[in-house]
């Protein structure tokens, strides 16, 4: 990690070889003159953002670009719904009514709806052209925005469709959290707890002790739990890019999230609450194989409640239901489902030995709210 030659900010790197990028993290940083020149391929900029974000960031971030810059905007609806093909063509249409070339850079100011539909149109865009992430939500910020996942929803299942398309840089401006709803926050809070539960056990212990300073928006709290985070995040990313092992980890919660999501309708539960939620059916399931104690489900139950996020599974959801979407689940190999699962709290696997049947009553006893 550096320091950028500014003592507020911290720089991470993904090491990708040739395809190496920086995240810098710190306060401020949106419309900082010069900031995101550097990262731009060339001359024509397309900012896409959402009817939420934009009255509140898109001027700041007009303002730190060069004058001499051609600078369109794509302004989306807001919301996970939204999250479509219709939506990916909205923006490769503005870029082609204004001309724009290979050499141009579309910039995602938003969450990770914004960025992971603002990347996959990048990435098929004339076959490829840059991008830059600027996530303005925690859960982006910590998870969406590193890593080169992009994609569009299905009504059959999360993130069906998309590409890996790495980003030049990620922009974290943490004052962006002060006007993120109390929701939102511990939607993002999943995510950073999932780094604690499988790679991090200290991590987790921070976590459990600094949960009230993080949800009190405290500066010193979040920008070390957004450093922690992307730090793990960028080391998964470097090791295995594509899923093809490691990072598959980085799914704990999700299959049982994802499920959630599809089937209560995208945007009813927020994605950090269906994660949240999945993280404690994915450690009361490792409890099941004998891997985890009580009282560590217990540990996970509670760090999970302090961070304001569900536990249990919807009312509305029997076995059938979770497992018929939980087979979409891009893990699956052979048509077999395949879960996250924590052999201890800080060390997670991938297990997909547990019988269908077996599956549907451990999901039919789980508690529902």
């Amino acid at each position: 990690m550096s320091q950028d030659g500014d003592s507020r900010v911290r720089t991470l790197n993904v090491e990708l070889g040739e395809r190496r990028y920086p995240i810098h993290i710190g306060a401020g940083l949106l419309g900082e003159p010069g900031r995101l020149c550097p990262h731009l391929a060339g001359r024509q900029v397309m900012i896409v953002t959402n009817e939420t974000v934009a009255p509140l960031y898109l001027e700041t971030l007009k303002r730190g670009l060069d004058a001499d810059l051609e600078v369109r905007e794509v302004v989306l609806p807001d919301g996970e719904a939204t999250k479509t093909l219709a939506s990916v063509e909205r923006i490769w249409d503005a870029l082609l009514a204004a001309g724009f070339n290979r050499r141009c850079t579309l910039v995602a100011l938003g969450g990770g709806v914004i960025g992971d539909m603002t990347g996959f149109a990048a990435a098929c865009y004339q076959r490829g052209v840059a991008f830059i992430q600027v996530p303005t939500t925690l859960l982006s910020q910590v998870d969406s925005s590193v890593g080169g996942k992009t994609g569009v929803n299905h009504p059959r299942g999360k993130n069906m469709i998309g590409a890996f398309w790495q980003p030049r840089a990620v922009l974290i401006d943490t004052a962006t959290l002060r006007t993120l709803p109390g929701r939102e926050l511990s939607a993002g809070l999943a995510e950073v707890i999932k780094y604690g539960l499988i790679r991090d056990r200290d991590f987790l212990g921070w976590l459990e002790a600094q949960m009230p300073a993080l949800r009190g928006l405290d500066d010193t709290a979040l920008g070390e739990a957004i450093r922690r985070s992307c730090a793990i995040k960028a080391e998964v990313v470097a090791e295995d890019e594509t899923e093809q092992g490691v990072r598959a980890l980085l799914n704990l919660g999700h299959t049982f999230g994802h499920a959630i999501e599809a089937h209560q309708g995208y945007g009813v539960w927020l994605h950090g609450e269906a994660v949240g939620a999945g993280m404690a059916m994915a450690a009361a399931l490792s409890h099941r194989l004998g891997w985890l104690e009580a009282d560590d489900v217990a540990r996970v139950e509670a760090v999970l409640d302090a961070a304001g996020l569900p536990v249990a599974a919807p009312a509305a959801m029997d076995a059938e239901a979770f497992i018929v979407r939980m087979r979409l689940d891009k893990k699956n190999l052979d048509d077999r489902i395949r879960l996250v699962l924590l052999q201890a709290l800080g060390d997670a696997c991938l297990h997909d030995a547990t019988p269908p049947a077996e599956l549907a009553a451990f999901i039919d006893a789980y508690p529902r709210a």
